[in-house]
């Protein structure tokens, strides 16, 4: 009995270190997180004297509701976001935070007409940033760079190197078929810089982001010839990361180059987490759907339009 006592603690603290050593990578849309003044951009739906009546206790509700977010999600070792006005709201969610001390920021201002940005957090205590930069392109049609950048980052955890990018693609506004060809631009542009990286040095690549677009969409079948897609129909009860039309679908994507995936430093097989936590979602017309932080003008002190999702890695 002693001795299957101790093989039994032996295993307990083999699963325990192994548990240790796996963090998260995870990518939320935030749905519009504004400041509450008024910059350059155009932020006027989110000023206390606007419609929305946005103050300064909204703000601070969302930053909190985000750090719910994260901790539920067990503290990523990186996250990505969308829908962000500009670096200081990003900081303000881990700035003076205890559970946040460690944690640094990746942010480039985009020429997007309202501020919404994308950006990165992760954990400098586990991580050290070795160079980051923003891609910055010109939609079809268009004179000037309108849309918001792709982000990248290159991490190293002891000798593992990598590349995290964070996409924001243009918005089916407009009507789908008819702004398809905005989305394939980003999506080509993504491709190249991956293609860049495979062919100087073969670093794995996991790339983030609300790709406006669902996995049988151009621009990501364009992904799949490259990367392995993460988030399915399988990642949650849900199916999807968003709401809408009565449906839901993924927009909400991440995928990791294969020489990333199932490695002894590396991603873990289909570990890929739609999260759908209870505090996130609502009944609404006998529907369970996520819990916004507006319906039209009317303030419902919700998380966000889209559900967290997340990959589990070793490194």
């Amino acid at each position: 009995m002693k001795r299957i006592a101790i093989i039994l603690c032996v295993v307990v603290l083999a699963h325990m270190a192994e548990a240790q050593k796996t963090r998260s990578i995870a990518f939320y849309n935030v749905e519009n997180l504004f400041d509450t003044l008024d910059g350059p951009n155009d932020d006027a739906e989110f000023l206390p004297s606007a419609k929305n009546e946005w103050n300064n206790a909204k703000y601070h509700e969302k930053l909190s509701h985000i750090r719910e977010v994260l901790l539920a999600m067990g503290k990523p070792i990186i996250c990505g976001f969308s829908e962000v006005e500009n670096a200081e709201v990003v900081r303000a969610i881990i700035a003076q935070q205890k559970d946040f001390k460690n944690y640094g920021l990746v942010h480039f201002e985009s020429p997007d007409a309202r501020g919404i940005d994308v950006a990165m957090i992760y954990d400098s205590s586990q991580l050290k940033l070795l160079g980051s930069n923003n891609i910055r392109f010109i939609l079809p049609g268009e004179t000037k760079a309108t849309t918001r950048d792709i982000l990248w980052a290159q991490f190293q955890s002891k000798k593992q190197v990598f590349y995290v990018m964070v996409n924001h693609w243009p918005s089916r506004r407009g009507g789908t078929d008819e702004s398809d060809v905005k989305r394939v631009a980003a999506a080509k542009i993504a491709c190249q810089f991956i293609d860049s990286v495979q062919k100087s040095n073969g670093l794995p690549i996991v790339l983030l982001g609300d790709l406006n677009d669902y996995p049988d969409n151009t621009g990501p079948k364009l992904l799949d010839e490259r990367l392995d897609p993460m988030i399915t129909t399988a990642s949650g009860p849900t199916k999807g990361t968003h709401y809408y039309n009565n449906e839901w679908g993924i927009l909400d994507h991440i995928y990791v180059s294969p020489n990333f995936i199932g490695t002894k430093k590396g991603v873990l097989k289909n570990s890929g987490t739609i999260h759908n936590f209870p505090f996130l979602m609502e009944e609404y017309k006998g529907v369970i759907q996520p819990k916004r932080t507006y319906g039209g003008t009317k303030y419902l002190g919700g998380y966000s339009d889209h559900l967290p999702v997340s990959i589990q890695v070793k490194l």
